[in-house]
């Protein structure tokens, strides 16, 4: 609670999951869900029973819309696919229910003791290079959904919710990369103004549909076995086949490059960037980032880079997936 007696929130929107972000004391407390949902044909019974087990669901055009964690744990168990309310970082045309399930996850994450008028800061991705207009009713969707929820709000680029959550130290000077799932991020602050900032389709999901394409493996199943067993440093369980290994490692190696080459030609074209006397941190965010290695691959492929941009260091956030969520809270607590 702050001085005006109103909450302030972080909330991070993410394709694979959403994260609610709260100041506790003088620490950070997150709670999130699976940014997903599976549908059940509808009855009465079954709507009784999952009320009964807690399983957050809801009810749409004659079914069951089970959202969140649960949704998870239901398609393992019916060998059904999980449907995504986002796909690329912003709102799935083809699913109508899409805003509502988002909506009801952030319901979920609020709680019931949610005070109206609380002020809350969300993420959303910036626009790629040369296409300002990409994600306007992404954005628009989601402030009106929240304010009729009952929060006061505002935007942040994810990018420059990286810094503001791991740079303060270098007065939010330096670069963050966000790399989720749907979209890689990433923008250049100096003292906590943005100059730079764009976003690249380019995650942790296109490496999974590539990779599986690669191995005729699923990507759902690809996923799983990534986040288990998958390395960058070379020490691989010996369970993951090694044709995926192999695909999965040209396709982390293809991201990585992209994202490096994206940033030095923003940055070459950027006309009016700040006279820096001194190198800039790079901080790396995001679930994709947490591959073992990965930072390490990543400094390694920039110093190898014609970057326009002297880089002092490149680190991993001190929370990866929840550096988003604390950079638009970092954000609220401070502007709104």
């Amino acid at each position: 609670m702050t001085e005006d007696g109103r909450t302030r929130l972080g909330l991070d929107v993410g394709t694979s999951r959403i994260v609610l972000a709260r100041r506790s004391g003088d620490d950070y407390q997150f709670d999130s869900q699976l940014n997903a949902f599976l549908s059940l044909p509808w009855s009465k019974l079954t709507s009784l029973v999952l009320e009964k087990e807690r399983i957050p669901h809801a009810r749409s055009d004659g079914q069951i819309l089970v959202f969140g964690d649960a949704s998870e744990r239901f398609a393992d168990l019916l060998h059904a696919e999980t449907r995504r309310p986002m796909l690329e970082g912003a709102l799935n045309p083809e699913e109508p229910d899409g805003l509502n399930v988002v909506r009801a996850i952030v319901e979920l994450l609020g709680g019931p003791n949610a005070k109206a008028g609380s002020k809350l800061c969300y993420s959303v991705p910036a626009p790629p290079p040369g296409a300002p207009e990409t994600f306007k009713f992404h954005q628009a969707a989601l402030a009106q959904m929240l304010t009729e929820l009952g929060y006061e709000v505002r935007s942040l680029e994810e990018g420059l919710a990286v810094i503001f959550a791991e740079l303060a130290d270098s007065n939010y000077t330096g670069i963050g990369v966000s790399l989720g799932a749907g979209l890689t991020n990433a923008c250049l602050a100096y003292l906590s103004v943005p100059v730079v900032s764009f976003s690249l389709p380019k995650g942790g999901d296109h490496i999974d549909s590539r990779a599986a394409a690669a191995a005729g493996e699923v990507a759902t199943r690809v996923r799983v076995l990534k986040e288990q067993y998958f390395s960058l440093n070379g020490h691989a369980a010996e369970s993951l086949p090694a044709k995926l290994r192999q695909a999965l490692r040209v396709y982390y190696d293809d991201l990585i490059r992209s994202v490096i080459q994206a940033m030095g030609e923003a940055f070459e074209q950027q006309r009016a960037l700040p006279r820096l006397n001194r190198p800039l941190p790079l901080v790396l965010a995001g679930g994709t980032a947490l591959a073992p290695g990965f930072r390490e691959h990543f400094e390694r492929a920039l110093r190898e880079s014609d970057f326009p941009l002297r880089v002092s260091e490149v680190r991993l956030a001190a929370d990866p997936l929840h550096a988003t969520a604390k950079g638009a809270l970092v954000a609220a607590l401070a502007d709104m």
